[in-house]
């Protein structure tokens, strides 16, 4: 992170991130019909892994737009050395990842950031949906819940690989919906990996956030629950 934002405590948001939440509540209010539900499920101060579902390359602005704290999230290396991108990125609480030592300098960071009170984020499908379905999760992310003592904060995003599908240059006009889920709390965490059921965990996991994307899905359209 930057040494601005390690400065400020983990609850609290830095100008940057302030500046660019206003502004994109305004234009994405308007241009994709912006809503969410349930973000006080997420605490106000304390560690946390957040897992969603990865539509499209708004995902972490549709994920931290409603919030009133910042969201550590973590993205490719490479794109840093962008001069414009690079400077948004390092004051904004985003952490780096190196391809060739992805398992190690990135992980470190990720879990000192929840140590000392930060949230991170994560997309365990690893890349862009095609069709909206929530892909198959690689369990990358479970190294990171054994070495931290933290909850799981499930969430579901509907609607945004209409509105940036893969390949588009331009954000379409289309509905947007964010639902944040009931978290899984520390101690189910701890009790899953205590006994070697990694691959329950995961299974859980990805059925909390399709439980997620579902309710997003279906509050963009009610027609589909009658």
């Amino acid at each position: 992170m930057a040494e601005e934002s390690k400065r400020l405590p983990p609850h609290r948001r830095n100008l940057v991130w302030i500046t660019f939440q206003w502004i994109l509540q305004g234009f994405f209010g308007l241009w994709l019909q912006y809503q969410s539900r349930h973000k006080e499920r997420l605490p106000a101060r304390g560690g946390g892994v957040l897992i969603s579902n990865h539509q499209s390359f708004l995902d972490p602005l549709l994920i931290g737009l409603p919030l009133k704290r910042p969201i550590s999230f973590m993205a490719r290396d490479s794109l840093f050395r962008i001069p414009l991108l690079g400077a948004l990125m390092r004051h904004t609480y985003v952490i780096p990842i190196s391809r060739r030592s992805a398992s190690s300098t990135s992980f470190r960071a990720a879990i000192e950031n929840i140590e000392n009170g930060n949230m991170v984020c994560i997309f365990p499908e690893g890349t862009r949906t095609d069709d909206g379905a929530v892909q198959r999760f690689k369990p990358g992310f479970l190294a990171l819940l054994k070495r931290t003592d933290t909850g799981i904060y499930p969430i579901g995003i509907a609607g945004a690989f209409r509105a940036l599908p893969r390949g588009a240059y331009f954000l379409h006009p289309r509905a947007v919906r964010v639902v944040y889920g009931e978290p899984i709390p520390a101690e189910t965490v701890k009790e899953y990996c205590e006994r070697g059921a990694e691959k329950e965990l995961l299974a859980l996991t990805h059925e909390r956030v399709i439980a997620c994307q579902r309710q997003a899905e279906n509050w963009l359209d009610p027609e589909s629950q009658k």
